[in-house]
C-alpha cells in the first residue's frame, strides 16, 4: 500500500504539499538567521511529497519550543490550515480517508516541526 499510496498521494496532493514546504524553505534561507528553520522546511517536504511509510516522533525541549512558537507565528500557521483543509476535502470520500489522515499527519507537523523526527516504518 505504502508505494501505491504515495504515487497516488503525490499526483492529488502531495505535489502542491510539498512545494508549499520547499517555499517556506527557500524564504527561510534567504535569511542567515533562518538557514536551519530552511533545512528543516526541506526535510518536511520529503515526507509531504511521499508520507506513506513515515511517522512523525515528537521529543523536543526549550530550544525546540522557542522554536515552535517563532514557527508558529511566522509560517505554521498557513501551512497547517492548508494541510487540514485539504484533508476534510479528502474525508467526504470513504477512498479518501487515508489520504486524509496523511494531511492531517502533516497539519500537526506544521503546527511543531522543532524535535520532530521522521521514521521510516515500511518500504
Amino acid at each position: 500500500m505504502g508505494c501505491l499510496g504515495n504515487i497516488i498521494w503525490f499526483l492529488f496532493g502531495g505535489l502542491f504539499q510539498g512545494l508549499s514546504w520547499s517555499f517556506y524553505g527557500i524564504l527561510w534561507c534567504i535569511t542567515i538567521i533562518g538557514i536551519p528553520i530552511g533545512i528543516q522546511c526541506f526535510k518536511f517536504a520529503s515526507l509531504a511529497f511521499f508520507p506513506f511509510g513515515k511517522e512523525v516522533q515528537y521529543n523536543g525541549g526549550g530550544v525546540s519550543t522557542i522554536a515552535n512558537i517563532i514557527w508558529i507565528l511566522v509560517s505554521g500557521i498557513p501551512l497547517a490550515i492548508s494541510a487540514a483543509l485539504n484533508g476534510l476535502l479528502l474525508c467526504c470520500t470513504i477512498i479518501g480517508i487515508p489520504f486524509g489522515k496523511q494531511c492531517f499527519k502533516i497539519a500537526k507537523l506544521a503546527l511543531t516541526p522543532f524535535g520532530a523526527v521522521i521514521v521510516q516504518t515500511s518500504f
